[in-house]
């Protein structure tokens, strides 16, 4: 107040000394401009004031921000130069392991006197791969998963397309690929076998073979094989020679902090702090929508298993789709597992913590969010039912008291070919997580921190939307089977996605409320409705499949002209497990769909959708041969997807008139024309 006190006290004296008729000391406007100054000194003194009282925060705990990298902090050049580094590793990575193999082989380089870092090509300038041969001994090494029908990951995906468009002189440079796929897919690493092949072809020095791995195998396995012979190559190229054995070195740093304020912690949020309680678009994997659930019901009618119909509400999101595209969900992870980790570590789980990457250079400073709690990082950001690969066990192995308990873990850390069959075996097969290791193995008592690091982060479950824009702008339909099975070891395993899904019941008055956001897909319909179409969707596979005849019944009831809908759906007993039957009749009813089902054990004998096309080989010849209609596959890529392919192949040699060579060569050219799509998972 004495800001505002002062002007007028100062006016009133001027005032009186007028009315006196003595000429005032000051002027009037001396006597402004006075008053001014006294005023803003009063301010600036009570607010300088305010400012000491405030308590200081330490840079330390300042929660991370949604970018990592400016503008300016994106030359990995730079970076290498001012630390002192020559490694550096590149990951394209959608599920996290592309990522967590980068940091394992920039972590390893110590050993061989080459200091590495990870990098991410999107928040990289790539053309600096021109100056990399400037740096003594450099070596950039690629870690690559293929994704979807052959594509490159997100992160990736800029750099893909400059190497395959560019023309520029990598003279130089010295490389080496590390692929990430899966052989139950048509293009297995296919952009790992290409990235490889084309830096070679714009002069680029391949230092060590393409790697490839097999996440339908052991994509593990795989890896350490691969850099076991990796590492030898590299310091035989540069004429250096590895420290022996290995070291093992904490990325990051606890910093226990009780004395952040609750508003600055982070409570589950992906990137942007409060982002959850302050939603705006636009809405991605960073910033996902909290969306309520309208819906959730059961779709099987018996036979011991649940698949779920599952309606969100995604209106005033700005979020758009199609028919054929994905929602993302983040899950989050079963509270009595996480009380049972923190147990097993003896950790307080409402602790306030922050993992601090020792790599100051390092445009990853924390592992996920912080500060936050053990809870919360156990909870939202931790992939903790996972099956953890062989680096954990190497490092969970030190903190056994017992040696027999650490010799075992070590051993299935190791290249021995015993070691490897206990992993398989013991890990693997068995199904263990790190909860169960840690239950199985007493003498093993890691600090809860370590683990935290050691874990992968927990990732989105992605699901083929189940509905049509045309017919549902603002509702998300998705079709989910419960996952839920025992082990060899007598425990029962659950699915992170579907286990919360299932638990997420509206209820009257009460919203529920799941994060998400839309991925595109390719997986398309035809441009012209007129084009005929031919669907092959057993089980869940049906999900887009529901979308594309909603919305071909919507055309039809606007009075367009519709082509052929043929589809081909499969599920174990027509009393138990047979989903949307009634709508699917429905359209039946109507002239919309062709139906054709298939009861594997509706019979003594197995009957499969492989079968029925086997007996529609002219009606398919027709559709897709003499109309040019297009075939879609969606489901299980390990088994049925080959299967359909295979019979696909063999009408279309049969029926075409042409050599098996010729029939591969035609469905290739369907898929280069998105008239053969595929939406399969392993």
């Amino acid at each position: 107040m004495a800001s505002e006190q002062a002007p007028i006290d100062v006016a009133g004296a001027a005032a009186a000394a007028a009315a006196t008729g003595d000429e005032p000391f000051l002027g009037l406007l001396d006597v402004a401009l006075l008053a001014v100054l006294i005023g803003g000194a009063a301010f600036y003194f009570l607010r300088s004031r305010k400012k000491e009282e405030e308590p200081v925060r330490s840079y330390s705990i300042q929660p991370t921000t949604v970018s990592t990298t400016t503008a300016t902090d994106n030359s990995f050049i730079k970076k290498l130069k001012t630390s002192g580094r020559s490694l550096v590793v590149f990951y394209g990575s959608q599920t996290g392991t592309g990522e967590e193999f980068a940091g394992r082989l920039a972590k390893e380089g110590i050993r061989y006197r080459l200091k590495g870092m990870v990098a991410d090509p999107e928040e990289c300038d790539m053309e600096e791969l021109l100056q990399l041969k400037d740096i003594d001994n450099s070596l950039a090494v690629f870690c690559l998963a293929t994704y979807g029908e052959g594509d490159p990951t997100d992160n990736a995906m800029e750099f893909y397309e400059w190497i395959t468009n560019g023309d520029v002189d990598l003279t130089g440079l010295n490389y080496a690929v590390f692929g990430l796929g899966n052989k139950t897919y048509e293009h297995y690493n296919k952009v790992a076998i290409y990235v490889d092949k084309r830096l070679e072809e714009l002069g680029a020095n391949r230092v060590f073979e393409l790697g490839l791995g097999d996440d339908d195998a052991n994509i593990e396995d795989d890896f350490i094989t691969w850099k076991d012979r990796f590492w030898p190559a590299v310091c035989d190229h540069f004429g250096i020679e590895g420290s022996g054995e290995e070291v093992l070195i904490r990325q990051y740093r606890l910093l226990e902090q009780p004395d952040v304020l609750p508003d600055r912690i982070y409570t589950g949020e992906i990137a942007r702090l409060h982002s959850m309680q302050n939603q705006r678009p636009p809405f991605d994997a960073k910033n996902p929508f909290l969306a309520p659930i309208r819906v959730n019901r059961e779709l099987h009618k018996g036979g011991g298993r649940s698949c779920m119909h599952i309606e969100l509400n995604i209106e005033g999101s700005k979020m758009r789709y199609d028919a054929g595209d994905h929602v993302a969900m983040y899950p989050i992870n079963d509270k009595s597992l996480v009380e049972k980790l923190g147990q097993l570590c003896n950790a307080d789980l409402d602790t306030v913590f922050s993992l601090i990457n020792t790599d100051t250079d390092s445009s990853k400073k924390h592992p996920f969010p912080c500060p936050t709690t053990y809870r919360t990082a156990l909870t939202h950001y931790l992939e903790i039912t996972a099956i953890p690969r062989t680096h954990i066990l190497k490092e969970l192995a030190e903190y056994c008291t017992d040696e027999a308990d650490k010799e075992f873990l070590r051993s299935m850390a190791s290249l021995a070919p015993e070691g490897k069959e206990k992993y398989q075996s013991w890990i693997q097969n068995a199904c263990r997580n790190v909860v169960h290791i840690l239950e199985d193995i007493k003498s093993c008592k890691p600090p809860l921190d370590h683990v935290c690091e050691l874990l992968p982060r927990l990732q989105p479950r992605y699901y083929s939307i189940s509905s049509s824009a045309k017919l549902y702008p603002t509702d998300v339909h998705v079709t989910a089977v419960l996952v839920e099975y025992k082990t060899p070891t007598g425990r029962i395993n659950k699915g992170v996605a579907t286990t919360y899904l299932k638990n997420k019941q509206p209820a009257a008055g009460e919203e529920v409320k799941v994060p998400v956001f839309i991925r595109k897909s390719q997986f398309r319909l035809p441009t012209k409705p007129e084009t005929p179409i031919i669907m092959v969707g057993p089980g869940t596979g049906l999900a887009p499949f529901r979308g594309f005849i909603q919305e071909r019944q919507y055309l039809r009831d606007e009075g367009k002209t519709v082509g052929q809908s043929v589809l081909y759906f499969g599920c174990r007993k027509s009393t138990e497990d047979y989903i949307y039957e009634s709508e699917l009749t429905e359209w039946v009813n109507k002239g919309t769909l062709t139906l054709k089902t298939a009861f594997s054990r509706d019979q003594e004998k197995k009957v499969y959708v492989q079968h029925l096309l086997e007996q529609d080989a002219d009606l398919i010849w027709d559709i897709i041969g003499e109309k040019k209609g297009h075939f879609y596959i969606c489901g299980d890529a390990k088994n049925m997807a080959v299967d359909v392919r295979n019979i696909l192949t063999k009408i279309l040699s049969t029926k075409g008139n042409m050599s098996e060579a010729d029939a591969v060569q035609y469905l290739k050219k369907m898929e280069a024309q998105k008239r053969y799509s595929a939406d399969v998972w392993s």
